[in-house]
């Protein structure tokens, strides 16, 4: 299999070749833990748990490292805390603990190395401390800051000239500033705040600085893929492979992002109804909410439903859209539940389509011409084309993380007996009014299945049935 991948920096896909095929090492921003997440939050992890999964068939479990970091400190936290009067950890391990249960949800895998920042202290002192005996950083009234005219190739990633930065940027004016654009890798904390000890004051580190520290200590340089949202291009990863290269005197060279990260892959955007979500506007979707509120099945395939480098609108007709989906996958599994399950190995169209660059649309396209399969082989009676095409299905589902649950228990839900054996008899009913075409009695019937939050699906080998989330 050759695996493909879109590379930002180089703007085109790249075949993957990692530095070591017996360690494979992939970087993931994680979230900073000051609330719930929000859908767009949600998309990343999803993206590149697919990635992560086809890699490990690809090279091995035992090959591929995959870190996903934890913010747990930031602005935002500092003020969460202080406004319920409680230490930043009791904020910090409440929504990691949420963002976790999400994402488990969602089933996204466990990262092998979650980096917190506030565990790693000392290596992001260490690393300001190596920018600033390489020339690239100064410091100035308690903050240090990193010179950005000290890297020569800053704004290869963004594609975005100097000039247009400093324009589209948000940038602190300050007077310890050299230039307005540079960045502050180490501040003074404010009265109250959390604080660590540092050659330049007590503190605690900027944004950029955190993430390349963690995957410096955690992983080593270079990485084979750091991944993420399109947001974070700039100035985010931008900053990250400045740091990332200064620190070991490579300013100047013409290919030093390569001793940073071989392969940058970001994510489109998520819009919800067409418009960017905002607090102004009042259309923030936490996933907390959703997964209650539906199987994160479907939130996940919802979210995998285009190609991930593409923008995402969420609204309701992609989540009905998602759930009919999974239903016809689901019913092709269990009407094929008799049929022992052939060898679990996707087929050749699955894996060319994710091995070109994680081409989940044309994947999902494979995945149906597999339960059509099982659904005419059934017919057929042909149990070893069943076999073989149930076990293709089964494989090929685990790399989208997709078809988890048991196909009973996906329709059936929280049904009891007494339900079940209830709407059992009313389909049976059902269909015997309808072939009598006594409508009265089948639209009677069809009253009594909506009163029970039933739905019924109607298909060519009879009538099926889920409840209603």
């Amino acid at each position: 299999m050759t695996l493909r991948l879109y590379d930002t920096l180089s703007r085109e896909k790249r075949v993957f070749e990692p530095r070591d095929p017996e360690r494979v090492t992939l970087y993931v921003c994680g979230p900073t833990v000051y609330d719930y997440a929000h859908i767009g939050n949600a998309r990343p992890p999803v993206v590149f748990d697919v990635l992560n999964r086809l890699l490990r068939r690809q090279y091995g479990d035992e090959a591929v490292i995959f870190a996903r970091n934890v913010t747990d400190v930031d602005d935002k936290i500092n003020q969460k805390a202080a406004r319920e009067g409680v230490p930043i950890g009791d904020v910090t391990a409440r929504y990691e603990a949420a963002y976790l249960e999400d994402m488990a949800r969602l089933s996204v895998r466990a990262p092998d190395i979650a980096p917190h920042v506030t565990d790693h202290m000392d290596a992001i002192v260490r690393q300001i401390g190596a920018i600033m005996e390489a020339g690239a950083a100064y410091a100035a009234e308690g903050h240090v800051l990193f010179d950005v005219s000290a890297y020569a190739n800053y704004g290869r990633l963004s594609g975005r000239s100097l000039d247009d930065m400093i324009a589209g940027a948000r940038v602190e004016v300050a007077p310890y500033k050299r230039n307005a654009h540079d960045f502050v890798l180490w501040k003074p904390s404010k009265e109250g705040e959390p604080s660590w000890p540092s050659p330049w004051g007590d503190g605690r580190p900027g944004w950029h600085i955190e993430c390349s520290a963690m995957i410096e200590e955690t992983l080593g340089l270079p990485i084979d893929i750091h991944g993420g949202g399109i947001d974070l291009v700039f100035p985010h990863h931008e900053n990250e492979i400045a740091q990332g290269v200064c620190a070991h005197g490579h300013a100047n060279d013409a290919e030093a992002h390569q001793q940073y990260a071989r392969y940058w892959m970001h994510n489109g955007f998520l819009t919800v109804d067409a418009e960017k979500m905002s607090k102004s506007i009042g259309n923030v979707l936490l996933l907390h909410d959703l997964v209650q509120a539906m199987p994160g099945e479907v939130v996940r395939w919802a979210l995998l439903s285009a190609h991930y480098r593409q923008p995402l609108d969420w609204n309701q007709a992609l989540l009905d859209q998602s759930r009919k989906n999974l239903d016809r996958l689901y019913q092709a599994l269990r009407r094929a539940s008799a049929v022992e399950t052939g060898p679990l190995e996707p087929p050749a169209a699955v894996m060319d389509a994710l091995s070109d660059d994680l081409n989940t649309p044309a994947a999902v396209a494979a995945l149906f011409a597999l339960s059509a399969e099982i659904e005419r082989a059934m017919t057929a009676g042909d149990n070893a084309a069943v076999a073989l095409a149930k076990g293709q299905l089964i494989a090929s589902a685990d790399l989208l993380g997709v078809l988890q649950a048991d196909p009973d228990a996906w329709f059936e839900g929280g049904a009891d007996d007494v339900l079940k054996a209830e709407v059992e008899d009313l389909l049976a009913r059902r269909q015997t009014a309808r072939q009598a075409k006594d409508w009265p009695e089948a639209d009677r019937i069809r009253d009594r299945l909506t009163e029970l939050n039933v739905v019924v699906m109607d298909g060519p080998t009879g009538a099926t049935w889920r409840l209603k989330e």
